[in-house]
C-alpha cells in the first residue's frame, strides 16, 4: 500500500479526524475493539486470565499510568512489552524530528518550525509500533539526565543559543517515547531525585534541567514494575510518585500445578534434534520442585522462586535424557525420574537461602526439595497402588542397583527382580511399552525413597529403609 508522504496528502486522510487522540485513547480504542471481537489480549500469558489480566484491562479503560507489583519470574516485563498490541500498526510522523511529533500538532522546537516553514510540505514518515516502546532498567546510577534529559552545552554552542533554550536539550528516554509507551522496570532503584522528575513530567509536564524550567508536553503511556517489599512507605518510593500512578496491579505465581506445567511446556526448549519422550509424571515434578521451593521455610519469601526455575529443570532434565540417549544409541530417549536429581544445577542457582538453608548448602536443600517434590506427585499417582511386596523384599536385606550402561528399555528385566514392582509400574505407566514400564518402575522405587519406604545410596542402590526405635522396643518406617 502506498503511503502518504506529505502533510498535505495526510490531511486528506482519516488521520485528520485523529489529530489530538492521545496515546491513552488510541490504546483504549484498540482495546474496546478487540473485546467486542472477543480476541486474546495477552497471548501466551497463562493463569492471569481471572486475576491480572482484567485489572490491566480496567486501568488501559481508564487511561491509567499503571505498576505490576510482584516477585521475580511473574511474567512482569512480557506484560508491558505485550502492551505494544493495543497501538496502532504504525502512526505517521514529521520525518527527521526527534520527538516522534504528531504532523497535526508538533510539540517540540523542531516540529513545530518544520510544519512553520513547509506548511503542507513537510515530510512524513511512517513508525512501527514495535518503535514506540521504549524501555529501562532502573539502577542507583541512573541520573536525570538519562530518563529526562540534560543540557548540551557544544549543541547550544553550534547553534549560537542560549543554554537555557529548549533547542540545547538533549533529551533522554522519556521525551524520545513521546506518543509511545514508557516502561520503567524495579521502579524503586531509582534515585530521589530522578522519581520526583518522574512525577513532575507525569503530572504539570514540566521539568527542571540544570536549572532552566522546561515544559516538555510529551504524550505517554508510562506503565512500571517493582518488588512490593520495595513499593511501601518503608522502601524506596517516593510518595509523591506513588500518588501519581493511577492502578497498582499484583501479579502472582501460577496458582495451581496444571497451570505451572502449562507455562513450563510453552516456555521451556524441549524439542531437540533427537526426540525426548517425557513422561507426564516428570512434568508434573518439575513444577512440583516449584510449589515445594516456595513452601520451604529455608528458602527466602521475599525474594520468591521465579517460574524460571520448572523451565530451567525441564531443559535440563530432557538434556540429561538426551545425554544418556547419545552415550548409549537409543533412538527415542526417555526421561526417568532420577534426571531429575542431575538437573539440580537449573534448581540451586535459582534459590535465595534463608540462614539455615545456607547452613545447610543449597545443593543440599535443593536435592531436599526434589525429593519432596516426588513424593507429593507419587502421592496422587499412586492412591490404589500396591507396594507392601516391594517394601517387603527390601526389608529382607535384598538390595538394587540399576546399571548406567543399560538402555531404558532393557530395565524391565532389572525391574522384574522385585517382587510386584512391575505390577505397580503397569498401573502408572503412560504406555505399554518396555520404555514406558521401566521409567514408571523407577517413578514408584523414587516415590518409595522419598517416603522413606526404601533406601538408596550409590553404593547398594535401593535397598531396605532405616527404622526408627519406638517405646518400649517397638520400631516403625521413618516417613517424611
Amino acid at each position: 500500500m502506498n503511503k502518504v508522504r506529505t502533510l498535505g496528502d495526510l490531511k486528506k486522510t482519516d488521520w485528520a479526524k485523529r489529530a489530538g487522540r492521545s496515546v491513552k485513547d488510541e490504546m483504549r480504542e484498540n482495546l474496546v475493539r478487540k473485546l467486542k471481537n472477543n480476541e486474546t489480549i495477552f497471548p501466551g500469558i497463562v493463569g492471569y486470565h481471572e486475576s491480572v489480566e482484567p485489572q490491566v484491562v480496567n486501568a488501559v479503560l481508564s487511561k491509567h499510568n499503571f505498576i505490576l507489583l510482584g516477585l521475580r519470574g511473574q511474567a512482569k516485563t512480557r506484560i508491558l512489552r505485550q502492551l505494544t498490541e493495543l497501538l496502532d500498526d504504525e502512526i505517521p510522523v514529521i520525518a527527521g524530528s526527534e520527538l516522534n511529533d504528531d504532523p497535526f500538532a508538533p510539540v517540540s522546537i523542531e516540529g513545530r518550525e518544520m510544519v512553520r516553514d513547509c506548511g503542507d510540505a513537510t515530510a512524513i514518515e511512517w513508525m512501527p509500533r514495535e518503535a514506540r516502546y521504549i524501555e529501562k532498567l532502573a539502577t542507583p546510577d541512573v541520573t536525570v539526565a538519562d530518563i529526562i534529559g540534560d543540557i548540551d552545552p557544544i549543541k547550544a554552542a553550534k547553534l549560537g543559543l542560549r543554554l537555557g533554550d529548549e533547542r540545547s536539550v538533549h533529551y533522554g528516554l522519556l521525551p524520545r517515547a513521546h506518543r509511545g509507551i514508557f516502561a520503567m522496570n524495579e521502579l524503586p532503584d531509582l534515585s530521589g531525585k530522578v522519581q520526583v522528575g518522574l512525577f513532575n513530567i507525569m503530572q504539570e509536564g514540566d521539568v527542571q534541567i540544570k536549572g532552566y524550567p522546561i515544559r516538555l508536553m510529551i504524550d505517554v503511556l508510562l506503565v512500571f514494575s517493582a518488588n512490593p517489599e520495595d513499593y511501601t512507605a518503608r522502601g524506596k518510593i517516593i510518595t509523591p510518585l506513588k500518588d501519581r500512578i493511577g492502578s497498582e496491579i499484583r501479579t502472582h505465581y501460577p496458582k495451581t500445578v496444571q497451570e505451572g506445567m502449562e507455562i513450563t511446556a510453552q516456555e521451556a526448549w524441549t524439542k531437540r534434534d533427537t526426540a525426548v519422550k517425557v513422561p507426564t509424571f516428570v512434568t508434573e515434578i518439575v513444577e512440583e520442585v516449584a510449589f515445594q521451593a516456595r513452601d520451604d521455610n529455608r528458602v527466602d519469601k521475599h525474594s520468591g522462586v521465579s517460574q524460571r526455575l520448572p523451565i530451567s529443570l525441564m531443559e535440563n532434565v530432557v538434556s540429561n535424557a538426551e545425554r544418556r540417549g547419545l552415550v548409549l544409541g537409543e533412538t527415542q530417549p526417555v526421561v526417568r525420574t532420577t534426571d531429575l536429581y542431575a538437573g539440580l544445577t537449573a534448581v540451586t542457582g535459582k534459590l535465595e537461602l534463608e540462614y539455615e538453608g545456607e547452613m545447610k548448602g543449597g545443593e543440599t536443600v535443593a536435592r531436599e526439595i526434589v525429593r519432596r517434590a516426588i513424593g507429593q506427585v507419587f502421592g496422587r499417582h499412586s492412591a490404589n497402588l500396591e507396594t507392601q511386596q516391594i517394601t517387603d523384599y527390601f526389608d529382607a536385606d535384598n538390595n538394587l542397583k540399576v546399571p548406567d550402561t543399560l538402555k531404558t528399555e532393557q530395565l524391565p528385566e532389572v525391574f522384574s527382580k522385585v517382587p510386584g514392582l512391575m505390577d505397580a509400574a503397569k498401573s502408572v505407566a503412560e504406555g505399554k511399552s518396555k520404555d514406558d514400564l521401566a521409567v514408571a518402575a523407577e517413578f514408584v522405587l523414587e516415590g518409595l525413597y522419598s517416603r522413606k519406604q526404601v533406601a538408596r545410596s550409590e553404593e547398594r542402590g535401593y535397598s531396605a529403609a532405616e527404622l526408627e526405635t519406638m517405646g518400649q522396643g517397638g520400631t516403625r518406617r521413618k516417613w517424611n
